[in-house]
């Protein structure tokens, strides 16, 4: 648990995506920095932090959780149909 502020959702999602990363062949140290920062932009776009964040900072919180979501979906998981 990195960090108190934390909801148990979050402590979830931080062990989910730690995992992952070690899976993927990160180093421990190196899982847990992507976690807690994919944790934390999350925590922001969605309004979860302590200090209230601005429109615009919710906004490209928002955006650059989307923009790793989609870096994460290209590079693992199942294959896709590459003909159209």
């Amino acid at each position: 648990m990195p960090q108190e502020a934390w909801s148990p959702k979050r402590e979830r999602q931080y062990e989910h995506i730690k995992a992952n990363e070690k899976r993927r062949g990160r180093s421990e140290g190196t899982a847990e920095r992507i976690a807690a920062a994919t944790v934390n932009r999350t925590r922001t776009a969605k309004g979860e932090t302590k200090e209230p964040k601005s429109a615009v900072e919710r906004a490209e919180a928002k955006s650059a959780a989307k923009r790793a979501s989609r870096r994460a979906g290209r590079r693992g998981g199942r294959a896709r149909a590459t003909s159209r």
